[in-house]
């Protein structure tokens, strides 16, 4: 495992709904929204919001001027939408955890705890990776119906380590609008090889530069009050990687 695709497995392990029950855990059968905070201790924080229905999961960054991702497990792909545009990726191996690389050594119930307001059951688990080139480890809350409120790991990837934490907040189990996991109308489809960047992750610069130019009629606006804002609040993940491993 490279380290972007340590990183991949660190988010999608939040991002999508997880229990330690299994290596590839049962799809969450009930909706529900969430505020979803992730920290590492390289100092990275990321901020989303997360809404789910059956095999369809969304993630919003960065409020209404930043990136949504809508993972559509029925349809097999994943969609970035920016802007006015969107990107669509096929849901293989280089876009989804990488769990099937990985065998499970200990798993135990620890006990009941209560996080944010809801009851939910800790759990610990402990995998390595078949190769034994790495593994996890760490500490799951995840309540009755399948939705993972917190976690606590420790991840190890050759002499590399990174911790990571995520916890749920304002969770609230009820029916999502369908809307949610649609491309809006009026989304133009951008070619995916000339956006992505290292690793197969998408270039958040030549989004932004991209997404301007099409709202301005294709000049760059002087002053663009949406990019910038955009900047601040969406990391980039090229500069992540930088910080967090220092290549």
């Amino acid at each position: 495992m490279n380290l972007l695709r340590h990183v991949a497995l660190l988010i999608c392990m939040i991002l999508a709904p997880l229990t330690a029950g299994a290596i590839s855990p049962p799809e969450v059968q009930v909706d529900y929204s969430a505020d979803s905070t992730m920290e590492t201790e390289g100092g990275m924080t990321m901020k989303s919001r997360i809404y789910h229905t059956a095999n369809k999961d969304r993630m919003e960054m960065g409020g209404s001027d930043g990136m949504t991702s809508i993972t559509r497990k029925d349809k097999k792909v994943v969609w970035q939408l920016m802007g006015d545009m969107y990107m669509e990726m096929p849901m293989d191996s280089s876009n989804t955890s990488g769990m099937d690389a990985f065998d499970i050594v200990e798993q135990a119930e620890v006990g009941q705890e209560t996080i944010n307001g809801i009851k939910a059951t800790k759990s610990k688990i402990v995998a390595v990776k078949k190769d034994g080139s790495g593994k996890f480890g760490g500490f799951f809350w995840t309540t009755k119906e399948g939705i993972t409120v917190k976690m606590d790991m420790l991840s190890k990837d050759g002499d590399k380590k990174m911790r990571m934490t995520s916890e749920l907040t304002n969770l609230k189990i009820e029916k999502q609008n369908p809307a949610l996991f649609e491309i809006p109308a009026g989304y133009t489809k951008n070619d995916m090889g000339a956006m992505m960047g290292m690793g197969g992750v998408p270039n958040m610069e030549e989004l932004k530069k991209n997404s301007r130019q099409r709202q301005s009629g294709g000049k760059q606006p002087r002053d663009s009050q949406a990019g910038e804002s955009l900047g601040d609040q969406i990391p980039d993940v090229n500069k992540m990687m930088k910080g967090l491993f220092g290549k």
